[in-house]
């Protein structure tokens, strides 16, 4: 397969990943980065990617791990190689995949930093004054530990998408998943605040729900750059970012009894396995829990 085959090979990928599989831009980018560097390896050996065996699959990923990629690079990769035949498979353009049966490598488990009970508490108590930054701060970060929202999500919420009389949020996701996620009376009220002020002083605003002082969108990397000068004024000395919060949401749920299934339908997590990063509990609490639920207890 030559260059601008393999160009437009990848675009019909893409295009499959997007539009069929419903997967987010992050990760079709992604899929197709590492599937191009898969046509660009084929390509230097003379090999037709489509026409590949498992034993050059093996020798690509081997190459890559003797780059130095990292057990969670080399995953994606494995991922992706498996989607890739996958949609040949459907386009009937082999028999078989020769991805099936590869074998994606271990990923070390990495338990997600997450704030005290304590240290929520100081960030949330942080913005305390009038003025219109502050008010507007108190509410996205009471959201974030409310709900657990992607700082993504965040920030493009907008108006009518806060349900205030029943307490609900109905949030856009990955792969454009809508949910609905409760938030609590504290959060509730910090938003109703908010949206007054919101109104007060802006006439002509743009469309989402949280604004500059300019009364436009707040980009991520405005909001993440209030929160780590909240996290300073708080007394936070580890790095703040908003999925910091996202993380402290799933734990002190889970910490406080929540089922993991609740958890995962909250955070819009597609796949359960990934929810179960969040199962960090302490030892004390595991057996607190087990003394007060095994009726042996």
């Amino acid at each position: 397969m030559n260059e601008k085959d393999a160009a437009a090979r990848l675009e019909e990928y893409a295009r499959y990943l997007s539009l069929e599989r419903g997967l987010s831009p992050r990760t079709v980018s992604a899929y197709r980065s590492d599937i191009g560097a898969f046509f660009t390896w084929a390509r230097a050996r003379k090999l037709d990617a489509r026409k590949s065996a498992r034993a050059d699959l093996d020798d690509f990923l081997w190459t890559q791990r003797e780059r130095g990629l990292k057990p969670a690079s080399l995953f994606r990769k494995v991922e992706a190689l498996k989607s890739y035949f996958a949609f040949e498979l459907l386009e009937n353009n082999m028999p078989e995949s020769p991805a099936e049966t590869l074998r994606t490598p271990r990923i070390p488990s990495r338990l997600p930093k997450h704030l005290t009970k304590e240290e929520a508490a100081r960030l949330l108590a942080a913005p305390n004054t009038a003025a219109y930054e502050d008010v507007r701060d108190r509410a996205m970060l009471e959201v974030l530990y409310a709900a657990g929202l992607r700082v993504s999500e965040l920030v493009s919420l907008r108006p009518e998408a806060a349900n205030l009389q029943d307490g609900w949020l109905r949030v856009l996701g990955k792969g454009n998943r809508e949910r609905l996620v409760p938030v609590h009376p504290r959060a509730l009220a910090a938003v109703r605040g908010y949206l007054a002020e919101r109104e007060r002083r802006f006439k002509n605003p743009a469309a989402e729900l949280f604004l500059s002082r300019a009364g436009k969108r707040l980009s991520r990397t405005q909001f993440w750059r209030r929160l780590r000068d909240l996290g300073t004024r708080a007394g936070i000395k580890q790095k703040l970012h908003p999925h910091l919060l996202r993380h402290t949401f799933a734990t002190h749920l889970l910490q406080g009894g929540a089922d993991l299934r609740s958890v995962q339908e909250m955070l819009g997590h597609a796949d359960l396995a990934t929810t179960q990063i969040y199962t960090h509990l302490d030892a004390s609490a595991l057996k607190a829990a087990h003394a007060k639920h095994h009726p042996r207890g």
